[in-house]
Parts: C-alpha cells; sequence; structure tokens
C-alpha cells in the first residue's frame, strides 16, 4: 500500500499550471479556488496527512458501529449498482472491491517504479529488504499456523497477519521518527512495496475460491488494450479511465479480486524518463491518483471495514480464539521477527552491501512499525474467512488491536531512535562523537 507527500525532495512534483498573477479565481457554491484546490491535493499526498485520515476513518468506524440501532450494518450492507452486469453490490463492497483498487493501482506504479528506478533497480541494494519482507511475511503465517493449529482452530487466516499497512507505517515514521536518516525509510519504503506485492499474489493465488473464464479473458484482453495505447503514448483521462471501469469489471465479475485489476494496470505504466522529458508517465499519473487513493478511497474502505463491536467480551475473545489470537500474536510478534531476523539473514548474505546507514536498532524499531497491518489485513480476513461473518468480525478485532500494539511499540521505539539522533547531530555540531548504544 503510498509514497512521499509530494514534492519530495528526491522526486519533485510534475509541473502545474501557475494562476494569472493579480488574478484569483472566483468562489462559487461552494467550489474552492484553484490555488486552494492544489494546497488540498498536495496534503492528501503527505504520509501524515493520509495516515491521520486512515485513522480517523477506522476510530469513526468502531464508534459508529458500537452506537446507534445497526445504523452501521444497514449503511454498510445497503446494496446498489446495476445487478444486469453483476455490478449490484453492498456500499462494503464497493469500499473494498471498487474503492480499494485505486490503492492497488497506486501500489502497482510504486512498485514498477521502484523495480527499474528505485532501490529494487539494483539487487545488492534491494537484497536486504526484499529478504527482510519475505522473512517477515513467512514468520508472522507461521506464528499464526502453529497457534491456530495448537489450539484446534482454521488454518485458512495463515496469510491475514503477514501484510504491513504502508499508509499507517510511514505515518508513523513520518511523525515520530522525523530526525531518523533516510536510509531508515528507504528500507521501510522498499520493505512495503514488497510485502504489498507478495500480499496481491497471496490473493490472486490462495483466495479466489471460483474463477469465470469468460470475463476473465475479457479483462485480459482490456489490459492488453490498456498496454498498447500506454505504447502508443495515447493520452487523455476520457480514455484510460472508461477502459479501466470495464477492466475491473470484469475482473470482479471472473471471480478474482477486482484489486488485481488495479495493481496489473499500474504495473503497465511506464516509470522511466525519455529524452525530453522531465518527469515519466508514472510519476504523472501516481502525483495525480495519490490524492484520491489517500484521501478517498482508503479512508472510506477503512470506514466500512473496521466497524466491529468493541466490548470487554469481545476484545477477550480475541485472546480466547486460536484463529484471532494466532492474527494477533502474528502481527505483534511474528512481523517483528520476521523482518529483523531477515535483515539479519540478508546482512550476512550481501556483507552489509545493501544496508548502509542503517544500525540494529532502527531496524527493530522498523520491524515493529510492520506489524501494522491495517488495510490489506482487514482485506485478507474478509477474504479468508467470508463465510463465517462471526470469525471475521473477530478477526478485524484481532488486526485493529494487533495494529494498535504495534504502533505504540514502534511509536516508543522510533522515539528512542529519534531522540537518539537529534543527540548525535548536537554533538557533532559541538564537534564530539558518540558510539550507537
Amino acid at each position: 500500500m503510498p509514497d512521499p507527500p509530494g514534492p519530495a525532495p528526491d522526486r519533485p512534483a510534475p509541473d502545474r499550471p501557475a494562476p494569472a498573477p493579480g488574478r484569483r479565481r472566483a468562489t462559487r457554491l461552494g467550489r474552492i479556488s484553484l490555488p486552494e484546490r492544489y494546497a488540498i491535493a498536495d496534503a492528501l499526498r503527505a504520509e501524515t496527512v493520509g495516515g491521520l485520515l486512515l485513522l480517523v476513518a477506522a476510530v469513526a468506524a468502531v464508534v459508529w458501529a458500537n452506537t446507534g440501532r445497526n445504523g452501521y450494518a444497514a449503511v454498510s450492507g445497503f446494496h446498489l449498482g446495476p445487478a444486469a452486469v453483476g455490478l449490484r453490490l453492498s456500499v462494503a463492497h464497493w469500499a473494498a472491491d471498487g474503492l480499494l483498487a485505486v490503492f492497488f493501482f497506486v501500489a502497482g506504479v510504486e512498485l514498477k517504479r521502484e523495480l527499474v528506478a528505485g532501490e529494487l533497480r539494483r539487487p545488492a541494494a534491494a537484497a536486504l529488504p526484499v529478504i527482510a519482507a519475505l522473512c517477515g511475511m513467512a514468520m508472522p503465517a507461521l506464528v499464526y499456523t502453529v497457534v491456530s493449529a495448537a489450539g484446534g482452530g482454521s488454518l485458512t487466516g495463515w496469510a491475514v497477519p503477514t501484510a504491513t499497512d504502508i499508509a499507517f507505517a510511514l505515518a508513523v515514521l513520518a511523525v515520530v521518527g522525523a530526525a531518523l536518516p533516510p536510509a531508515v525509510r528507504a528500507f521501510l519504503l522498499t520493505l512495503a512495496v514488497v510485502d504489498d506485492f507478495v500480499a496481491i499474489l497471496v490473493i490472486a493465488v490462495f483466495l479466489t475460491s471460483r474463477i469465470h473464464y469468460a470475463p476473465l479473458l475479457g479483462a485480459t484482453a482490456g489490459l492488453v488494450v490498456f498496454r498498447v495505447l500506454l505504447r502508443r503514448e495515447v493520452r487523455g483521462w476520457y480514455v484510460y479511465v472508461p477502459l479501466a471501469l470495464v477492466i475491473w469489471a470484469l475482473m470482479l465479475n471472473s471471480g478474482v479480486h477486482a484489486t488485481i485489476a488495479g495493481v496489473a494496470m499500474g504495473l503497465m505504466v511506464r516509470c522511466t524518463t525519455r529524452d525530453g522529458e522531465r518527469y515519466s508517465p508514472g510519476e504523472r499519473v501516481e502525483h495525480l491518483v495519490r490524492p484520491v487513493s489517500a484521501g478517498v478511497a482508503v479512508p472510506l474502505f477503512a470506514l466500512f471495514s473496521a466497524g466491529v463491536p468493541v466490548s470487554a467480551k469481545a476484545l477477550s475473545d480475541v485472546f480466547q480464539r486460536p484463529e484471532t489470537l494466532g492474527v494477533l500474536l502474528g502481527l505483534v510478534l511474528g512481523k517483528s521477527l520476521g523482518v529483523f531476523g531477515g535483515t539479519v539473514l540478508a546482512g550476512r548474505l550481501t556483507r552489509g552491501r545493501g544496508g548502509a546507514g542503517l544500525r540494529p536498532p532502527d531496524v527493530a524499531a522498523v520491524a515493529a512499525l510492520a506489524g501494522i497491518g491495517f488495510t490489506v489485513s482487514l482485506l485478507i480476513g474478509e477474504l479468508a474467512f467470508k463465510g463465517d461473518p462471526r470469525l471475521t468480525e473477530e478477526t478485524k478485532a484481532a488486526v485493529l488491536l494487533g495494529s494498535l500494539i504495534s504502533g505504540l511499540l514502534a511509536a516508543a521505539l522510533l522515539r528512542s531512535r529519534n531522540n537518539w539522533y537529534r543527540g548525535l547531530a548536537r554533538q557533532s555540531g559541538d564537534g564530539g562523537g558518540e558510539e550507537d548504544p
């Protein structure tokens, strides 16, 4: 799952038209002026703002679900859309299958950029976060499997604690770890991108129960057309948006989770510059779509997915049911052990060539941060236990609780490291030095 606030120091925002000097567009019928719209869009590209919106939506969902008389269930379960083309879905499904495809489109573009122009381009530099990400997914799955099997629970949810919510994780890092070196953020970003990519593969391979081949072939043909148009550099949102909607609808009707369409289209966008180009098409597209993803798609998904009953009994049930306990321990312990252990292993295999600027305490903080599994974990939980509504709700509670514990632990570790780096900077300014604890 969201990357640097645009414009970032290493990737400036694409050019935008400046308002004419001395003129200001009038605001009519509540429509805000052009400069204000740009300011809002830039704010939504910031990790802290996107993470805050996500947090507010999640809290609002929990409050809404626990107040009133089934108002939350009535709204999230309300169906709308044309049934003739298989698109009569509940509001919750529109959020999970529709809006979240926008998030995965941005993730696909981000992954493509990392593969062709970022950290994943150089094998030596990519090895450390890639191995850490894979170990950080394998260990939570193992923890869940052991805990659930020992308690006689279902093994279906093994993938739930494997995902990291990149939006929340980067937001926490941006707020608490402002003084940390850039290598820490680059490590977390690359780790989360790989994590998201593997999570997408898990959804496609393990969580697709029944496939309808006619719409799947139609979606594939649409993707081919999408790719041809990109290669021929056809421009215009009026070309790509309708085609993307058709591809998404066909993918949804095929039985494959519709978010796969989003990431597939994202991976097709060119993310390298050519002669005469200041920015690649991928940078421009991501710059335009990210505010929609961070400001609309992900918060609405959280609003209609995170609404679970919260009570003393509900929280105690998380620790008593093997499946939910496995999810909780997988996020809090499995992620931390997997990422930290994978980093140590990768450091030995690469002899530290990919970990410049990273210290073991920094890695420990990032490993705890990886336990925030919010968005994708909620999605995987819904898919894994869709035949058991009660277990689905309890799994959501486990994801929320595990992500909260991981976030608080990571914030404490990051704050400690942040203070250490600030002290080191002051020492350096005075001509002194300091050993890493």
